[in-house]
């Protein structure tokens, strides 16, 4: 019987021990020829890993299959991988058996591969190649044995080739990041391109596709080899996002494609990303000329200094996520952390690699001793960061090994700090931790010199610190405390000294531990100095403080309050100017980090850009974690939202581009969580079928009605959609678990509004209003197009009709968009008895005002004004404009093109229905009454103004209901 070999465990980890031991220790006794040598590692790797003693507990085979080949002692050879792996799959006749032989292949190698490395028999290089390797030879293996099958069923895809004739295709596999460079960690997923040469079809005799259509059915078996779940566990989790245009486009692209996005649409975060594609599977000689064509995107022939400001931009992003998530002690992404060794090395590799071939490498430690030739970077600071490399990803091996799970977190559990400090060859935890942090100071100090901006307050303002500090602490006496304030500028020194007083002793502040008293006083001198020059220093100081309070308990805000006196300036600027501001904040003061840089806190993103952003930030996010998805997605509409408000506030952006904006923020966060919603389902139970035989993709599209479908959004807006499909109701999903279509897209409909509508941490994406559909809240909650037409044909009243004026698609399958807008003008465009119609839309609009305008009586000492509904306000002129439309359209086609407000006035003047002055005044009164609205939501306050505000207008819309509609 074997005995673990308790002399080299620290007596606390000796329960692990013992608990791993008991889960091999029948194994082991049918195990021949264990050294002393082998006990040791054996006693070694299952205090480290619970992962490997779970597979040597599960198989009695395991252990003696590695110890009889010696691939323990041993470094593998280039091809082992591969031809192993081969001979294997020689034997594999359907799927099944395939995913099961990857899985339990992968299994033994990472058992081999943990140990060598817990063991140190194998350094950190040779760990992260070993696990490249494998997952090239499962990727290729797979590949091939799918493809032979697609092949046999669909016919060989064939393209016209270079020279002209034609050539069989096969697919070419990118594998981008890590896997690219050769750098996998143990619990990597895998990120993936698949491409193919040409388009053209299949040779099949029963069935032929196109080049595209067979590639992408392949690819998706490819990831279910690789990425699902059995009872052997998996291969790697795939990630497919950063192929061009991300979760929204094809699976599979033609190199063509390939070449005309990356030349034409490719981000300077795509270039980051490139410069460690490499082909790992599938036609390798094509995926060579593939990588050629792509070469000028990723180095450029000329000095790039530009790429310091994107990957400065891109940390910041990252510093971001990790202050939001709490990753401080996150050896990957934490600041000096792997990722900042490596932006230091892909600095230089985007800047000058078009200039030296020698930096048109991938692995990052194949770049680094090239920098002090190529670069001029100090010899000294070449090694700090080599050993901080390799020690840092050797934590990060020892952390993920213990589960084999994706995570770079350091523990915080005593016992597991104490395992990870032995894996490491410490004997207790403050050792291991102290070489950690030296290692990661000096990678904190290198990016600062290579990319890190210093940030310098270039209006340093008279140091009144001691003074304010003096005021703080209560050592002033009352009396001369609010002389202070007053002379300082603050216009209710009374007010502002209360405020600081409850502040000082209130119960969050005197049960702060030091470190958050330090950073309070660090940054109170700063921010009262900043307060005082404002206009209404006292109010300002109420709202400053409100946030103050609400990040006492997470002090690192408090830091970047002062470590970044350019975003305190910001704060207090914009506090100032709204109370609306400083309640978002208060909520949520990850939002802090907008104001760091100016230069996009007052220059919210295009629409474009948007979706850029949003795409980038989720790339991080694994597709199957929902809940962090859904967290981004709120982070992200907050951040915009205040970027938009920000500019607002201070001029830079006019009422109709606020809209514009926060409109294309709704439909960027739409699209996404379509996508989000669609994934979940059909992973679940298959695409559903538009026809016998053709999948839909998707068929279904999202309508924005009200304000989102006018363009017209405000801040906190919520959604009023509408839901339609164009699939055959009566046909079902082609998953294993099948579902009715019509069930399917139902299910879709209320994930969507799940995702859209849930609080979280970060609040509410936003609120949405279903009672538009067809039959309202009693209706289904997703029509198929041709239910739709029938209900607006037959059974909708005139005010949905009135509604339809401003719904269009937001989100969805642009064939059916071009359907629905067809029906939508068909509906618009009916003639109709503009008698009638006309009293029905007064009476609507009489019963709004009765419910919902202002409650005035004669004798009402202070009366109001509702901007939206009451006589005159903005919903006459919402109510004139679908009037036209629908009593004109028939006429005038051009009346149904836009869906918001401004524009149809200007077609109704352009068709000779309304006096050009009229109209020019009904939308200058519209864009007035919306701006007055803004800045009300923006103070935190209702819709209703006093009733002498706004009269010219509000008689001029007046007049002009009644001329159309009295």
């Amino acid at each position: 019987m074997y005995t673990p070999n308790t002399d080299l465990v620290i007596e606390p980890l000796h329960p692990l021990l013992q608990q791993n031991w008991q889960r091999i220790e029948d194994k082991l006794n049918d195990v021949e020829g264990i050294s002393p040598e082998l006990l040791a590692d054996l006693t070694r790797v299952v205090v480290g890993s619970d992962f490997v003693a779970d597979q040597l507990g599960r198989s009695p085979v395991l252990l003696q299959d590695l110890l009889s080949g010696e691939d323990l002692l041993r470094r593998y050879d280039e091809d082992y991988y591969h031809t192993e792996l081969n001979n294997r799959l020689a034997a594999v006749e359907d799927e099944n058996a395939l995913h099961r032989v990857l899985r339990q292949f992968r299994n033994r190698e990472q058992v081999r591969i943990i140990w060598r490395d817990l063991t140190r028999r194998a350094e950190m290089r040779e760990t992260t190649r070993d696990l490249s390797n494998m997952a090239d030879a499962c990727i290729d293996g797979a590949l091939n044995w799918l493809y032979v099958s697609a092949c046999e069923r669909f016919g060989t895809p064939h393209g016209i080739g270079a020279s002209g004739e034609r050539e069989q295709q096969r697919l070419v596999v990118l594998g981008m990041g890590k896997l690219g460079a050769y750098e996998l960690n143990l619990s990597s997923d895998i990120d993936l391109i698949f491409c193919f040469p040409e388009n053209g079809q299949t040779d099949g005799e029963k069935k032929c596709l196109e080049n595209q259509d067979f590639f992408i059915r392949l690819g998706k078996k490819l990831i279910q080899a690789l990425d699902n779940m059995t009872v052997d566990g998996f291969v790697f989790r795939v990630d497919m996002r950063l192929r061009p245009f991300g979760s929204a486009s094809p699976l599979a692209a033609s190199f063509d494609a390939m070449e005309l996005y990356y030349q034409e649409q490719g981000r300077d975060w795509e270039r980051y990303a490139m410069i460690k594609a490499r082909v790992v599977a599938g036609d390798k000689e094509a995926g060579a000329d593939l990588m050629a064509r792509l070469r000028p995107f990723v180095y450029r022939k000329y000095i790039d200094f530009s790429a310091f400001e994107s990957l400065r931009d891109m940390k910041e992003m990252i510093n971001r996520e990790v202050r939001r998530k709490g990753r401080e002690q996150n050896v990957k992404l934490g600041s000096g952390g792997i990722r900042e060794v490596e932006f230091i090395a892909q600095a230089f590799q985007l800047i000058r690699g078009g200039r030296d071939n020698r930096l048109q490498q991938r692995e990052l430690c194949n770049i680094l001793p090239v920098l002090p030739d190529s670069v001029g970077m100090p010899e000294e600071a070449v090694d700090d960061l080599m050993k901080a490399y390799e020690f840092l990803r050797n934590a990060e091996h020892a952390i993920q090994a213990v589960a084999d799970r994706q995570t770079q977190e350091l523990p915080m559990d005593e016992a597991e700090q104490l395992r990870l400090a032995f894996s490491m060859g410490f004997e207790d935890w403050d050792s291991f931790y102290n070489q950690l942090e030296a290692h990661r100071a000096d990678v904190r100090r290198h990016f600062a010199d290579v990319i890190a901006p210093a940030e310098q307050d270039e209006e340093k303002e008279d140091d009144h610190s001691a003074e304010w500090l003096e005021l703080w602490d209560g050592t002033l006496e009352d009396e001369h405390a609010l002389t202070y304030l007053g002379e300082a500028g603050f216009d209710d020194a009374g007010a502002a000294y209360k405020q600081l007083v409850d502040l000082r002793e209130s119960r969050t502040v005197v049960m702060l531990q030091q470190i958050g008293l330090e950073r309070l006083r660090a940054v109170l001198p700063a921010l009262l100095e900043q307060v005082s020059h404002t206009d209404n220093a006292s109010e300002t100081l109420a709202r400053v403080l409100k946030l103050v309070s609400a990040v006492l308990r997470r002090s690192a805000y408090l830091v970047l309050l002062a470590e970044n006196p350019g975003a305190l300036k910001q704060l207090v600027r914009l506090c100032s100017a709204s109370a609306w501001f400083s309640e978002q904040l208060a909520k949520q003061p990850i939002l802090l980090d907008e104001l760091i840089d100016q230069r996009t806190l007052y220059t919210p993103p295009d629409k474009e850009q948007i979706r850029n952003e949003l795409r980038q930030q989720l790339l991080r996010i694994p597709e199957e974690d929902t809940e962090q998805l859904m967290e981004a997605l709120r982070y992200f509409k907050n951040a915009v939202t205040l970027r938009v408000a920000a500019s607002e506030i201070t001029g830079a952006l006019p009422l109709m581009k606020v809209s514009d904006y926060l409109t294309w923020t709704a439909e960027a966060i739409l699209n996404v969580v379509l996508e989000i919603a669609w994934r979940n389902l059909s992973e679940k139970h298959g695409v559903p079928m538009q026809s016998q035989g053709v999948p839909c993709d998707p068929n279904f599209i999202i309508i924005g009605y009200g304000k989102v479908g006018g363009i017209e959004l405000s801040y906190g807006s919520d959604l009023d959609l509408v839901f339609i499909h164009n699939a055959d109701p009566n046909l079902f999903t082609d998953g294993e678990k099948q579902i009715a279509n019509s069930v399917f897209f139902t299910r879709l409909g209320q994930r969507i509004i799940h995702i859209l509508n849930t609080f979280t941490p970060s609040g509410q994406l936003y609120e949405v209003d279903m009672r538009l559909r067809p039959s309202g809240n009693s209706g289904l909650l997703v029509s198929s197009l041709k239910a739709f037409t029938d209900y607006q044909q037959k059974e909708a009243w005139t005010w949905e009709h009135q509604a339809l004026v401003r719904a269009r698609v937001v989100a969805g399958d642009p064939k059916l968009q071009q359907a629905f807008e067809a029906v939508r003008a068909e509906i618009l465009s009916a003639e109709r008895d503009k008698t009638e119609l006309k009293k029905e839309v007064v009476e609507m609009r009489q019963k709004m005002r009765d419910h919902l305008g202002s409650k005035n009586t004669e004798n009402t000492e202070n009366p109001v004004f509702h901007l939206k509904q009451d006589r005159g306000g903005i919903v006459d002129i919402e109510f004139m404009t679908q009037y036209c439309v629908l009593a004109n359209a028939h006429e005038y086609a051009s009346l149904t093109e836009f869906t918001d407000n401004i524009r149809i006035l200007e077609g109704a003047e352009a068709c000779g229905l309304m006096p050009a002055e009229e109209a020019q005044r009904l939308r200058e009164a519209y864009i007035e009454f919306r701006s007055v609205g803004h800045s009300l939501t923006l103070q935190e306050r209702s819709n209703e103004i006093s009733d002498d505000e706004l009269r010219d207008s509000r008689e001029f819309v007046a007049a002009s209901w009644d001329k159309l509609l009295g």
